[in-house]
């Protein structure tokens, strides 16, 4: 059969490899026959994969350290780890989520990818409302400053801190989610494609956190729509993986919300929105 998604030989990274929609990722991905070099901080499990490489999102230098390891052409990023923000505050979880990907992307996928090249970050639904004036204000100083040490001292003048952890979680996805715009002009200009997915509820390894942040298991699942249950891990897999394949070589700036239609809904104005601008969120806190 024609490799229709064009993987077979092709160098992927993949960050979050270890468990939940990144093992599911990195799964098809060694099935399809790419070279998967698969990143995180907890082994890896996928058998057939290229390289486990350690490493902490949180750090500059272990990410440093651990592209030292990779080649220096990578034909395909898969940006997928992340945090809930339940087990970290506020700033670390900007930093995994949101700088870590910044980071890597202009440091490291600038110089190694080339025409062809394709670049899929794995945000969430909870990012939706990313382009409202409310949200804007508060992550756009930190997309906007430079590298590692300009993002990470923005982010700290701010004194977003006290909020809690999961705020940072949702600060850091509508900050993604508005980076995949932001980027075209030097990744799409020259030919390398930019994505993402927008997860709705999934049950991964982090289901009782996000569970803990929505308030319960009723209100998570009533999250995932008219499924009537959460997603599993390969049905975020699968789509991330078709995002940078060949199938999808005309497909560049898309925010693909996978979800089953609870997101389009609120759009429609068919149902309350489940998502709030900081804007409101930091007006609630001080009336408090």
């Amino acid at each position: 059969m024609k490799d229709y998604f064009g993987y077979n030989g092709k160098i992927c990274v993949v960050t979050g490899a270890s468990s939940g929609m990144g093992k599911a990722a990195a799964e098809m991905l060694v099935d399809l026959g790419a070279k998967v070099y698969a990143l995180d901080f907890n082994e890896c499990p996928v058998e057939g994969i290229e390289k486990f490489v350690k490493m902490n999102l949180s750090d500059k230098e272990s990410i440093d350290a651990g592209f030292e390891q990779i080649p220096e052409h990578i034909d395909s990023f898969f940006g997928i780890a992340g945090v809930s923000g339940i087990k970290t505050d506020f700033n670390t979880t900007v930093t995994i989520d949101l700088i870590a990907n910044t980071y890597i992307t202009e440091e490291y996928l600038a110089k190694r990818m080339s025409n062809g090249g394709a670049i899929a970050y794995i945000t969430s639904t909870g990012g939706n409302n990313w382009e409202k004036e409310g949200n804007k204000k508060y992550f756009l100083p930190v997309i906007e400053a430079s590298g590692w040490e300009g993002r990470k001292a923005v982010l700290e003048a701010m004194n977003l801190n006290v909020l809690p952890g999961p705020l940072g979680y949702l600060f850091a996805k509508c900050a993604m989610n508005y980076y995949v715009a932001y980027v075209q002009k030097d990744f799409a200009a020259k030919g390398i494609r930019v994505n993402a997915l927008l997860p709705g509820s999934t049950n991964t390894g982090m289901k009782d956190e996000f569970q803990m942040a929505a308030g319960g298991e009723e209100k998570l699942l009533a999250s995932a729509g008219y499924a009537g249950r959460l997603a599993k891990p390969e049905e975020m897999g699968r789509p991330v993986v078709f995002l940078n394949s060949d199938m999808a070589s005309f497909i560049s700036g898309e925010l693909l919300v996978v979800d089953f239609g609870s997101i389009i809904e609120e759009n429609a104005g068919l149902r309350p929105s489940a998502t709030m601008e900081f804007d409101a969120i930091m007006s609630r806190l001080k009336n408090r």
